[in-house]
C-alpha cells in the first residue's frame, strides 16, 4: 500500500517542531545577510515553510522573493550556498545528523491568487450568492 502524501495532520509533532526551528535558522541567516552572495543579500527572501522527512535527515525548504522577482536567480544562489546553510544549521540545532536541505520556490501565494481570482468571477458570484 503506498504511503499517502503527508500533511500537517499526518506529520508528528516532532517533525513540524525540527522543521520551524530549521525555518528560524534559515530566515536568521539570510536577514542579517551572514551569507556572503551579492545575489541574496541584494534580494529580500522569506522562508515560508520548511517540511522535515520523518528521519530528519531531509529538509525541502520553500521560499519567496519579495515580489517575485528574480526567483530563478535567487534559487540558483541557494543552491549554491547549500553547503553553508547545511553546516550553520547542524550546528545552531545540535542535531545529531546535519539535515541536507532543497531549496523550492513557495507556490502557494499564486495558488491562493488564481483562486481568489476565480471566486471574485461574476458567474462564481451568481452562482454562490443562490443557496
Amino acid at each position: 500500500m503506498a504511503n499517502a502524501a503527508a500533511t500537517p495532520e499526518t506529520r508528528s509533532v516532532r517533525l513540524l517542531k525540527v522543521g520551524e526551528q530549521v525555518r528560524h535558522v534559515l530566515s536568521e541567516l539570510l536577514a542579517r545577510q551572514e551569507v556572503h552572495d551579492d545575489v541574496l543579500t541584494s534580494h529580500t527572501l522569506s522562508v515560508t515553510e520548511v517540511r522535515m522527512s520523518p528521519d530528519l535527515r531531509h529538509a525541502t525548504v520553500f521560499i519567496k522573493a519579495l515580489l517575485g522577482e528574480n526567483e530563478a536567480s535567487v534559487l540558483k544562489a541557494l543552491r549554491t550556498n547549500t553547503a553553508y546553510f547545511q553546516k550553520e544549521v547542524a550546528g545552531r540545532l545540535k542535531l545529531r545528523f546535519a539535515a541536507k536541505l532543497k531549496f523550492l520556490p513557495d507556490e502557494s501565494f499564486d495558488e491562493a491568487s488564481r483562486i481568489e481570482g476565480l471566486l471574485a468571477n461574476p458567474k462564481v458570484q451568481r452562482d454562490l450568492g443562490e443557496d
